[in-house]
C-alpha cells in the first residue's frame, strides 16, 4: 500500500491513551505522561528513533477534535507544514483552524482528502479519529507504542467502536527501551468474510 492511513498512538497495557482527568492544562491526564517516556529516545538510532522518524515523514495528519484542541491546535503545524484534517461532528463557520488545519465532518471524505494531500507518503492518525476511520473502513494500519504500565483508569483508545469484530495482523514488532512498537494491518470487513 503506497500511502496507508496509519494510527500512531502510545498506549498503556490496559488500553489507556491518557490518564484520568485529561483536560486543558493536564492534556495527558494524571500520570499520562508516562506513556511518552519512550520519546526521550526519539533521536537515537534504535527502534524508537526509527519509529519517530517514520511518523515525522508522514504527508498529512488526521486528528480527532478533542486531541486537536488539547494539543493547542498544534498552532496550525503538526510537523513540517503538512495538512491537518480534523475529523469532527460539527464545524462552525466562524471557527477557522490555524495554519494548515481544516475541519472535516465525514470520515470517508476526510480519509480521501488526507490521502490525496499526503501524496505517496503515509497519513498519520491521532486520537478518536481512529475509531471513526475504523468504522468507515478507512484505517489501514495501527502503530501502537505499547508501554508496560497499567494506568488503571483514563481515556481508552477503543472504548466506542461498537460491536464490530475487526481482525488485525501483526506485521512488525520493534522492542525499544520501555516500549514495544507494534504495527498491525487492519483487515477490511469484506476480507474477514
Amino acid at each position: 500500500m503506497n500511502n496507508p492511513i496509519r494510527l500512531y498512538m502510545s498506549m498503556s497495557l490496559d488500553g489507556c491513551i491518557a490518564g484520568p482527568d485529561d483536560r486543558p492544562g493536564q492534556e495527558l491526564g494524571r500520570d499520562g505522561g508516562r506513556l511518552f517516556n519512550w520519546l526521550s529516545h526519539r533521536d537515537s538510532d534504535g527502534p524508537s528513533g526509527q519509529v519517530y522518524r517514520e511518523a515525522s515523514a508522514t504527508g498529512s495528519v488526521i486528528s480527532g477534535r478533542r486531541t486537536f484542541e488539547l494539543a493547542g491546535r498544534w498552532q496550525g503545524d503538526h510537523h513540517d507544514g503538512v495538512p491537518i484534517f480534523v475529523l469532527t461532528h460539527q464545524a462552525d463557520d466562524g471557527d477557522v483552524p490555524p495554519g494548515h488545519a481544516r475541519f472535516v465532518t465525514d470520515a470517508e471524505d476526510c480519509a480521501r482528502q488526507a490521502r490525496a494531500a499526503a501524496g505517496d507518503r503515509p497519513v498519520m492518525v491521532h486520537g478518536a479519529a481512529a475509531q471513526a476511520l475504523l468504522r468507515a473502513g478507512q484505517l489501514d494500519e495501527m502503530e501502537i507504542h505499547l508501554v508496560p504500565v497499567l494506568l488503571g483508569d483514563g481515556r481508552r483508545l477503543f472504548d466506542h467502536l461498537g460491536g464490530e469484530h475487526i481482525e488485525l495482523d501483526l506485521v512488525r514488532r520493534l522492542e525499544g527501551r520501555d516500549v514495544t512498537h507494534l504495527r498491525y494491518l487492519v483487515h477490511r470487513p469484506e476480507e474477514a468474510a
